[in-house]
């Protein structure tokens, strides 16, 4: 249930993470443009040819989009934020179905809005949940909004009971408030620190004697003893004190809490408290602080460095006071060692011999990047419980029960992968009032959904060559909602199953990408929903009803340009993959039988898994309209998800593992044939680019194939794995301690010998995420390599998604002039 748990630095898991770095990404943490915004530069014009001023400006020409979107709690309006580019606040609106636009919310009404992320009580007449930090409650027939709590130390969460008290917590403090009569409990005070000792009597020679001889000394402990006594009779005693204090040692932290439905047990995750996501010396410095001087901003660790001590489960009885210290033998496989074929094989390259051995792995509960749910989840109406947990040597996910009596996790389901467990797809949750469980799983090579009663085998209720996400419960839990890509991987529609027939049905025809959400009533879907040229906007649809659009904030200026959208083509493997789906765009006039081939350009996104080549209006905004600028030029623009690439299925997505750079190459390879077999292309005037992984691919392509491409520009590039972070990295080459193979088979520095056609390297100083530092080992690499077919250019104020319109414009400058000066 959301709201029934508590999490620490959950984000820093995501903080850094190439998954989130598509480089066109508008920042959208601002409303109105503030006077240091660039000017917007004037829209391109119908007939007119574009320019890079135009495309790298400010983009709010194109429009100010829907963000952040939800359904109110009666089903019959949407609210949603708008942002403009580079400014500090949002603006909330709120679109009733029954009117034509959206009006804005003043600030005194914001508190009152239906709040996404809020928790029902059982009979589904009240909503509680925060704003600002603070308790609120409606009563979902009247509409009437109550403020429960009026502070300034925020509220982590809540929860209703199964009584109908609603229970929060702050920090390790569990609260609850009784509904009828409105006190407010402490039910739990959780210190991790040393439980103070009881007075204790004197047991060496010395103290007996002093307490013998001096009756100053012992009265002082005679009265100790009195009022330890007599705290302890008034605590069993007196109903109107809060209960006693959970003292849990010293040597951890409270990774998260969860309540159960009745409000009997906590189950806690608890991590060492020494364990840090930073040592002192990661810093990275800017040289344009405030004040003049170089400041040192802190920065995660590298996965070279990190050492995860993983997590331990502990169960608080608050009726009982009895404490479960929650072990995981239960886990199968808990002792496995699933690294020693990757151990032996690094021994032996050392001249030495692994000897394997089994022993208890460290797990924690699971971190997938993309959900908001907890990964503890309380059977709704029950004091049932299921957990989550992954290994940190991310080979193993268990969905496991936890027998509340006798402290022991039950395995329900063990997803094993030899390469590494996805971050992605992972929901799950419980059937109400049942025994059951529902769940995501990549275990066919696909993630489809399951279900699984206690002591039965898990049922399928989808299978195929498709990718299911997003999974919804209905309101009456008879069907489950979910997205998937089953007519092509690059296309995404809305379906649901029934639960007790498996009779699946399509909700949606949409030729793109979408993301949706169930209406709270369960009779629609508000889609966020975007094609190939045309930027997300906001549908409804009615359960077997028509489509309607709600927003239309795409400018006019940028509706009517005639922009290309881009082929979605399947290249062939010639390397043992299926078909690399890739965009392609072509150049104005284009003519298959020119005898002056046209030169071409192949795009490398970011993240590694991420999807581009689909049918949806592209993340990387202003590189579509670059690829636009390019045709205009006369360039073929390839634009592949290589594998790796999000979309197509487990082997895929781990088709990198342990060899990161050298399949995706591979790929690289069969586009340019492609291109030279269906597009007219000079296979000897092909360049590329990217940034982030894309720029990690453009080092490989240059350094491993240096005659596939003729010059490539590299942004934000990741030039050595080593120094990259451990939750994503250590997935794909498991850690350098363990696998230095894998690390130097992967990672550009390695082979920075092999260039030889000119590599334009480009970073921002301020990237946290990509270091600069990264840039500059490569650069002194080659210096020393002697390679004099390289420039840098670096920019200052720029972290890893750059943000003003002028470093834009300055880096795809020079990006066009690389390829006009190379590939012309």
């Amino acid at each position: 249930m959301m709201g029934a748990f508590r999490g620490f630095g959950l984000s820093l898991l995501t903080l850094a993470m190439l998954g989130g770095c598509a480089t066109s990404a508008q920042n959208n943490s601002a409303e109105t443009t503030t006077s240091a915004s660039v000017t917007l530069a004037a829209p391109p014009s119908i007939g007119q040819p574009l320019t890079l001023k135009q495309i790298m400006a400010n983009p709010d020409w194109m429009g100010i989009f829907a963000k952040g979107e939800y359904w109110s709690d009666d089903s019959q309006s949407i609210y949603f934020a708008r942002q403009a580019h580079g400014a500090p606040i949002k603006t909330y609106y709120q679109q009733r179905l029954t009117e034509p636009s959206a009006h804005e919310l003043a600030l005194d009404q914001l508190h009152a809005a239906s709040q996404q992320h809020g928790v029902l009580d059982f009979a589904k007449t009240r909503k509680a949940y925060l704003y600002q930090g603070n308790l609120f409650v409606k009563n979902l027939s009247s509409g009437q909004v109550t403020q429960l709590t009026r502070q300034n130390t925020a509220i982590d969460g809540v929860r209703f009971l199964s009584n109908g008290d609603i229970a929060y917590w702050q920090g390790d403090d569990i609260f609850k408030i009784h509904q009828g009569s409105g006190l407010l409990e402490q039910m739990a005070n959780i210190k991790m620190a040393i439980e103070p000792k009881a007075v204790e009597a004197p047991s060496s020679y010395i103290a007996k004697q002093q307490h013998r001889l001096i009756e100053y000394v012992a009265l002082q402990q005679e009265s100790a003893i009195a009022k330890q006594t007599y705290q302890a009779q008034l605590a069993k005693s007196d109903p109107t004190l809060s209960a006693k204090t959970w003292y849990l040692g010293d040597k951890e932290v409270v990774s998260q809490l969860s309540l159960s439905p009745t409000g009997r047990y906590v189950l806690l995750s608890l991590r060492d408290k020494d364990y840090s996501w930073r040592a002192e010396h990661d810093i990275m410095p800017n040289y344009l602080g405030k004040d003049g001087y170089v400041d040192a901003v802190p920065v995660r660790t590298r996965v070279a460095e990190d050492k995860h001590p993983g997590e331990r489960l502990v169960l608080l009885d608050l009726q009982t006071r009895d404490k479960k210290e929650i072990t995981i033998e239960g886990l199968i496989g808990f002792d496995e060692d699933v690294l020693a074929k990757v151990k032996a094989e690094n021994a032996q390259a050392k001249g030495e011999r692994y000897q394997s051995q089994t022993a208890p792995r460290k797990v924690q509960l699971m971190q997938d990047w993309g959900w908001s749910q907890s990964a503890i989840q309380w059977q709704p109406t029950q004091d049932k419980v299921a957990v989550m947990l992954e290994a940190i040597d991310n080979k193993d996910r268990w969905l496991a029960t936890l027998d509340l009596n006798k402290g022991r996790l039950v395995t329900q389901h063990r997803l094993h992968d030899d390469a590494w467990v996805n971050y992605n797809f992972n929901q799950f949750g419980w059937l109400p009032n049942s025994d059951s469980l529902y769940y995501l799983s990549e275990e066919t090579g696909y993630s489809h959904l399951y279900i699984k009663t206690k002591g039965e085998e898990a049922t399928p209720l989808t299978q195929g060559k498709y990718v299911v996400s997003d999974i919804t419960l209905g309101p009456k839990a008879e069907f489950i909602y979910y997205k998937a890509n089953k007519q092509h991987p690059g296309i995404d529609n809305v379906y649901r199953v029934e639960i007790v027939s498996g009779k699946e049905q399509q909700l949606t025809q949409w030729e793109g990408q979408l993301d949706y959400q169930l209406s709270p009533d369960g009779t629609k879907l508000l889609l966020n929903a975007s094609r190939r040229t045309q930027p997300a906007e906001l549908f409804v649809q009615a359960i077997g009803g028509e489509l309607t659009q709600l927003t239309h904030y795409t400018s006019d200026a940028f509706k009517q340009y005639p922009w290309q959208a881009p082929e979605v083509v399947a290249v062939p493997s010639t390397h043992g993959a299926d078909d690399v789906y890739a965009r392609v765009y072509l150049p104005q006039g284009f003519d298959n039988t020119k005898v002056d081939k046209y030169p071409a350009v192949i795009f490398n996104h970011g993240a590694g898994y991420l999807q581009n080549a689909h049918y949806g209006f592209s993340g990387y905004f202003r590189e579509f309209m670059f690829h636009n600028l390019l045709t205009q030029n006369g360039y073929v623009v390839m634009d592949m998800d290589y594998r790796g690439s999000k979309g197509y299925g487990r082997d895929w997505r781990t088709a990198v593992y342990r060899n990161m750079g050298h399949p995706e190459v591979e790929d690289l390879k069969d586009g340019v044939s492609w291109m030279a077999s269906n597009a007219n292309v000079d296979a000897n005037r092909v360049g590329t680019y990217g940034g982030s992984y894309g720029g990690f691919l453009t080092f490989m392509a240059l350094f491993t194939e240096p005659e596939l491409f003729q010059a490539g520009a590299a942004l934000r590039p990741v030039s050595d794995w080593a120094h990259y972070n451990a939750p994503y990295t250590s997935n794909i080459l498991n850690t350098p301690e363990v696998d230095a193979i894998a690390y130097e088979r992967s990672s550009p520095i390695e082979h920075a010998q092999g260039l030889n056609k000119p590599l334009l390297i480009m970073s921002g100083v301020l990237d946290d995420n990509v270091f600069f530092q990264d840039s500059v080992r490569l650069v002194q690499r080659l210096i020393e390599l002697e390679k004099p077919m390289f420039e840098t250019a670096i920019y200052p104020v720029e972290p890893h998604g750059f943000r003003q319109p002028s470093s834009w414009l300055d880096e795809y400058r020079r990006i066009f002039k690389l390829f006009e000066q190379e590939l012309k």
